[in-house]
C-alpha cells in the first residue's frame, strides 16, 4: 500500500511540475506565478491525502471510494477559491485554473495506481 503511494506521490509532484511550468509560461505576471506555486503546493497535499484516502477505501467500494476522494478535492477548490482569491487576494483565474487542472490531471492518473 505505502509502495502505491509513493509512486503516485511521485508522479503527482511531477506532473503538477510539469504543468505549473507550462501554465507560468501562458499566464504572465508576478502574481500569476505565485498563484500558480500556491496552487501546485495545495493541489499536491491535497492529491496525496486525497489517494491515500481513497486507497484506503478501495477495497469495500471503488466507486464510493474515488467519490469520496473527488468530494475532498471538490470542496478544496471552494475553500481555495473563497481563501486564495478574497483573503489572499490572488488573482482568480490562475489561482482557481491552475489548481482545476492539477486536480483533474491528477485524478486521471489515479485508476492506474489504484490497482496495483
Amino acid at each position: 500500500m505505502t509502495q502505491a503511494i509513493t509512486r503516485y506521490a511521485l508522479v503527482v509532484v511531477g506532473s503538477i511540475a510539469l504543468v505549473a511550468w507550462l501554465l507560468s509560461l501562458a499566464l504572465t505576471g508576478s502574481a500569476a506565478s505565485d498563484a500558480i506555486g500556491i496552487s501546485a503546493i495545495v493541489a499536491t497535499v491535497v492529491q496525496i491525502a486525497a489517494f491515500a484516502l481513497t486507497r484506503s477505501m478501495v477495497r469495500g467500494n471503488m466507486i464510493a471510494a474515488w467519490g469520496a476522494g473527488s468530494l475532498v478535492r471538490l470542496i478544496t477548490l471552494i475553500v481555495y477559491g473563497l481563501l486564495a482569491v478574497k483573503v489572499f487576494g490572488l488573482p482568480a483565474l490562475p489561482a482557481l485554473l491552475s489548481l482545476f487542472l492539477f486536480f483533474f490531471l491528477s485524478m486521471l492518473l489515479e485508476p492506474l495506481f489504484l490497482r496495483r
